[in-house]
């Protein structure tokens, strides 16, 4: 065990804990131990190694080698062990930048095994601006039985003096001073990223093969799996890069999905689908803020989130990733980058934010069942449409991204697109795409503030027989960073061999590292390139947790609620079933602790629904499969759905993995489960009042005429208590729809504005258990007086409040609500202020009104259609065609 790093004497960054900075070599002074003779050894008596292989130090200052001292059996030393250190020769000169020396440490008997002895290493100061230095220091030992392999350490005299180390300069200064210092080599290694596992046993890696930037796929993590032990990790990764010349920090990345779920304790929110229901930006930007904060506290700066894609097939595995099958919503919860990356002016140097990647680019929600990639059905397939429809639904979220978010990072998708303007029968990969990334991203969108990273050995998919040619397809397109997990070392020498040969040009690699540099400078990593430490208690805290929990309440949506049944009221007995009640693996979903994630309650902290059921109400009997007696119970609770999966194999009709568990094997449906149905029947047949809880990545398709309340829960993460909230009332039912619910599996893909619309519950649909009338009020009150349509929006919405209008909560005279709140919603439209959270409250109330007419079975036919679409307009900020819309959807019947 390492002991803390003594005070911060670097010119640039404290010294982070278990990385001890070190470069005359003297032994520090140890007292207040006995000093025995010396005598041999048995053979395996002990091993000494250091602390840490690499510590850094400024000029003029001194710094520490730590020896840790450890015995077989962990008992103390029985004899004295005694080794001889000397420093070495590096790429720093004796006497000249340091003093060198030699000599020997002794652990006396009795030494406890995890002792430790520092050995000091000073170097001097000149006036010379240089870079980086190094001292190797080797600890060696004649005494048999003591085990020096691992005993080596490197002191590294940082580089000062040079315009690019120098923060008050501007950021292209700095990246136009560093990249005239790079070789070539150094460049290449900018555009590298590998993977964690793939250096762990060896992490000098890092600076040998000059790696830009380090990533931990899922389930990728180190042991143990603690926030002090990731932070520990990236640390160890980050001091070896700062051993290369120019000491450029490597950028570390991770997939923050929903939360920082590689990390056990980590708080895990509602995958997209979830928060896309919520219809809240501003509660998705506290979330992903809090994602930020525990991905930055423990090591990583990078996010590889969020999923941008509008997905329009539910089949397809990552639906879940998608905030909703329409580009207005993706685009309204585009403040999930906001909630990452901090302040567009200073958010990415500070320790509670993370670097943000929009992905897919572009269309991987887009692409045709069966055109998948391997034996996928649909994931990594190819997009059959017209440009037309590409610009609408694949590429507009981009817009925003890039130039009112600001986002920092692109990943292109592993799908390929197909237009059908010119015909089928020429799909192109979109990693290998030159007019889209470059002409249309960095061009037409003015993507120039940021780089492009390559998915997961991506390029090995693209045109051609060789790994040259796909090397060089990728650069030549437009990625800038290429994710290469394991043979990042061929993919250099590959790329440095295009360029000598003159088929990637030395003007793309300037862009590409230029670009990569700017985002680290702009992040402060060469100021603060070790983990800030300061939140690491906030990781998967209570008041992180409570954000979560929050995020799962408004997620929640209630698709039937006949007789009213929600909430339920406390102090009945109530009769809980299904397999997902109590199992917060499932509850998770994918990108949990693993790749595909992992079934099982205690897979990560958190609560089951079931454990906030038995929360709010103390007389719960559980039984997963129904069988339990049912007899005095009020109501019953059935919590079914889907195991968690991931991309290719969570795709419907996918084929199995070779590494999966029994539950990630279960085939993948739009259908409930045939137990999980069964389960339901079971439960619904012998309890008057029952309520259907579906958790679930995607719609699940089932007769549900003998359910009395229906509640789409997604998946909800670790916070489960979130569900009992609203189904004990302690919070209303608000959510709505982000993705159509079929009324049977062949209607998919089905979307807002399909010909023939007819779904079991449209696009934007959710009941609320909320007051109208306060609903109103609230919406009065959070508009300012700024503008004359504000005012007149204010006035109009005292008139809808008129008390004679109203029956307490409920809305009584229709007709003169909605003429005051069409009004309203009109004014809204008019304003220069952002009016969406005034006005989809505003149009709530219409669509309450809507909504029970359908119930009533009294709505048009085309209801269905119509409200869709009116959801649509209300989150494009158009509440006053969504009213009329809904007006047209029966609305006032």
């Amino acid at each position: 065990m390492s002991k803390p790093a003594p005070p911060a004497v670097r010119r640039r960054t404290p010294r982070p804990p278990g990385l001890v900075a070190a470069a005359s070599v003297a032994l520090l002074a140890v007292t207040g131990l006995p000093v025995a003779a010396a005598a041999a050894p048995a053979p395996g008596v002990a091993t000494v190694s250091v602390a840490a292989p690499v510590a850094l130090t400024a000029e003029g200052q001194s710094a520490d080698v730590s020896l840790v001292l450890s015995t077989p059996s962990g008992a103390p030393l029985a004899t004295p062990v005694t080794v001889s250190y000397a420093t070495g020769k590096g790429t720093a000169t004796a006497g000249a930048d340091y003093t060198a020396g030699s000599g020997t440490v002794t652990f006396p008997a009795g030494t406890a095994s995890g002792a430790t002895r520092d050995i000091a290493v000073s170097a001097t100061t000149d006036t010379t601006a240089e870079t980086a230095e190094t001292v190797p220091v080797t600890v060696t030992s004649s005494t048999p039985g003591v085990d020096t392999a691992k005993a080596r350490a490197t002191v590294v005299i940082d580089a000062n003096g040079l315009p690019y180390l120098n923060a008050k300069l501007s950021v292209a200064a700095r990246v136009r001073d560093l990249m005239g210092r790079m070789t070539l080599q150094e460049k290449i290694g900018q555009m590298t990223q590998a993977e964690r596992a793939a250096v762990t046993d060896d992490p000098s890696l890092v600076a040998s093969d000059l790696l830009g930037s380090l990533l931990s796929g899922g389930g990728s993590t180190p042991t143990p799996n603690t926030p002090e032990a990731w932070a520990d990790m990236v640390d160890t990764f980050q001091a070896s890069a700062l051993t290369t010349r120019l000491q450029i920090p490597i950028l570390y990345g991770v997939d923050t999905v929903h939360g920082h779920g590689n990390l056990v304790g980590a708080t895990v929110f509602p995958h997209n689908v979830g928060l896309g229901s919520t219809r809240d930006p501003a509660l998705v930007e506290n979330v992903e803020h809090v994602a930020a904060t525990e991905t930055r506290a423990t090591g990583p700066q990078w996010a590889f989130a969020p999923c941008l894609c509008v997905a329009r097939d539910t089949r397809w595995g990552r639906s879940y990733e998608s905030f909703g099958e329409d580009p207005s919503l993706v685009e309204a919860m585009e403040t999930s980058i906001d909630g990452f990356q901090g302040p567009q002016a200073s958010g990415l140097a500070r320790p509670d934010r993370v670097l943000a990647s929009a992905k897919h680019f572009a269309g991987d929600g887009l692409t045709t069942y069966g055109t998948g990639s391997g034996t996928y059905t649909i994931d990594q397939g190819v997009d059959q449409v017209s440009r037309a429809d590409w610009n609408r639904l694949a590429l507009a979220p981009y817009v925003p991204a890039v130039q009112q978010h600001k986002v920092g990072t692109i990943m292109p998708s592993y799908s390929s697109v197909d237009f059908t303007d010119d015909g089928l029968g020429n799909p192109l990969k979109m990693h290998a795409d030159e007019d889209l990334i470059t002409n249309v991203l960095k061009g037409q969108l003015g993507f120039d503030d940021g780089f492009v990273i390559s998915d997961y050995n991506a390029i090995d998919q693209l045109p051609g027989d060789t790994f040259a040619e796909h090397v060089r397809i990728g650069v030549n397109a437009g990625t800038d960073m290429f994710m290469q997990p394991n043979n990042f070392a061929d993919f250099e020498s590959t790329l440095l061999g295009e360029v000598n040969a003159g088929r990637v040009t030395q003007a793309r690699i300037d862009d590409a590292v230029s670009r990569i540099l700017t985002k680290k400078f702009q992040m402060g990593l060469f100021e603060r390139p070790f983990t800030p430490r300061q939140n690491l208690g906030q990781v998967g805290s209570a008041q992180h947790r409570a954000v979560a929990r929050q995020a799962v309440a408004e997620s929640q949506v209630l698709l039937k609620n006949s007789g009213n049944v929600l909430p339920l009221k406390k102090n009945q007995k109530v009769y809980v079933a299904g397999r997902n009640a109590d199992d917060i693996g499932n509850q998770a979903g994918g990108w949990t602790v693993q790749w595909q994630g992992v079934s099982g309650d205690g897979v990560i902290p958190g609560t089951t629904v079931l454990d906030g059921i038995r929360q709010a109400d103390s007389n719960v009997t559980f039984s997963a499969d129904g069988s339990a007696p049912t007899a005095g119970a009020d109501v019953g609770v059935v919590v079914v759905g889907e195991t968690p999966y991931s991309e290719g194999f969570g795709d419907v009709g996918a084929p199995s993995c070779n590494f999966c568990t029994p539950q990630q094997l279960e085939p993948k449906s739009m259908t409930l489960d045939a137990a999980d149905a069964a389960t339901v029947d079971k439960v619904c047949a012998a309890i008057s009042k029952c309520v259907v809880l579906v958790v679930s990545g995607r719609p699940q398709v089932f007769d549900s005429s003998s359910v009395d309340a229906l509640v789409a829960s997604w998946l909800p993460g670790s916070e489960g208590a979130g569900v009992a909230d609203v189904l004990f009332g302690a919070k209303p039912f608000t959510g709505r729809l982000s993705q159509t619910w079929p009324a049977n599996a062949d209607q998919e893909p089905i979307n807002v504005g399909d010909a023939n619309y007819a779904p079991a519950y449209p696009y934007g649909w959710g009941l609320r258990t909320d007051g109208q009338r306060a609903r109103l009020v609230a919406a009065r009150n959070s508009l300012g007086t700024g503008d004359a349509a504000l005012r007149a929006a204010r006035a109009d919405l005292a008139t809808a409040l008129t008390p004679r209008f109203w029956s307490g909560q409920t809305v009584k005279d229709k007709a003169s609500v909605v003429a005051a709140l069409a009004r309203a919603a009109g004014d809204l439209t008019r304003t220069t202020r952002d009016p969406f959270a005034a006005g989809d409250k505003v149009v709530s109330v219409v669509r309450d009104l809507q909504q029970s007419v359908a119930v009533a079975g009294r709505a048009p036919a085309n209801a269905a259609a119509l409200s869709a679409q009116a959801d649509v307009q209300s989150v494009s900020g158009q509440p006053g065609q969504a009213i009329a819309t809904l007006i047209a959807a029966g609305a006032l019947r």
